[in-house]
């Protein structure tokens, strides 16, 4: 079973899309506040709980209590902040990203397996 390991700082989201070169990687903005991100969260860890993708790191941030990383994924990827919002990047650039009620274990499957 894979987990995902929380970014907290926008050191460590520079160093995982560096390393994206390698490596692809999955992050998931969540808000502690709203309920259709609880759903969302739910979603990713029912993913991870299965047979995920072993060949991506899996990461989730925080949007309220981590909002300079939220921003600077935003930002860095060029992709308009939703939340709750999946993104699944490699070589630096988005691949794919989805928002809100679209983020389900079926899709994400879809999109990584």
């Amino acid at each position: 079973m894979s987990t995902w390991k929380e970014l907290t700082t926008v050191e460590e989201w520079q160093d995982i899309l560096e390393r994206s070169s390698d490596k692809p990687a999955v992050v998931l903005k969540h808000s502690t506040t709203c309920p259709v991100s609880a759903s969302a969260l739910d979603e990713y860890e029912q993913y991870l709980s299965g047979k995920p993708n072993g060949d991506v790191d899996y990461y989730l941030v925080k949007v309220i209590e981590s909002r300079p990383v939220s921003n600077q994924i935003a930002e860095d990827l060029g992709i308009k902040h939703a939340s709750p919002q999946i993104l699944y990047f490699k070589d630096k650039e988005s691949v794919w990203n989805t928002s809100h009620w679209s983020v389900t274990n079926k899709h994400i499957t879809a999109v990584l397996d």
